[in-house]
């Protein structure tokens, strides 16, 4: 695509704008998006991730640096927001307090919670078993001892792969 503006570079810069409700876009080269003073406006996307981090680590945070360090790694909090990376596993422990904030603040919680796991659609054994039990009773109730002795040998099956009888 060429540019918008000089109509002979290839545009490598396309900017969305949305002005009283309706989208426009923009497609400039380098050169055009610098003159018309473009280029300052994505001067921030250029963090890198461990920027990115430090930045939220520190925002709010003092950085009086009070001489903790991790045990295992031996950083400083000041170093894993300069870095914004942590040193090894135990630097969760040792900056908690300091952490919380910005993990909050990243994640929306600081406790883990997992997935949960896909709904099992068997039935499990012991439900399997008094459903059984169930069965068995009405069996003999209407004296349908042949279906009865089946209902027995299903329940001890069951019981024999785990199930409680």
């Amino acid at each position: 695509m060429i540019c918008q503006n000089c109509n002979k570079n290839e545009a490598n810069m396309h900017m969305k704008r949305i002005i009283n409700g309706r989208a426009a876009e923009v497609h400039l080269c380098s050169d055009c998006a610098r003159s018309l003073g473009y280029g300052e406006a994505f001067s921030g996307f250029g963090l890198g991730l461990g920027e990115l981090f430090g930045e939220l680590l520190s925002k709010g945070e003092g950085s009086a640096n009070t001489g903790l360090h991790c045990h295992g790694c031996g950083k400083t909090f000041d170093e894993i927001v300069s870095d914004g990376k942590m040193g090894c596993a135990e630097c969760y422990g040792v900056f908690y307090d300091k952490l919380l904030p910005s993990l909050r603040r990243i994640h929306g919680k600081a406790t883990h919670v997992g997935t949960k796991p896909v709904k099992n659609e068997s039935i499990s054994y012991d439900s399997q078993i008094a459903e059984l039990k169930q069965k068995l009773a009405v069996a003999v109730e209407e004296q349908n001892f042949e279906l009865a002795a089946q209902i027995r040998d299903e329940i001890n099956e069951i019981s024999q792969k785990g199930g409680n009888a």
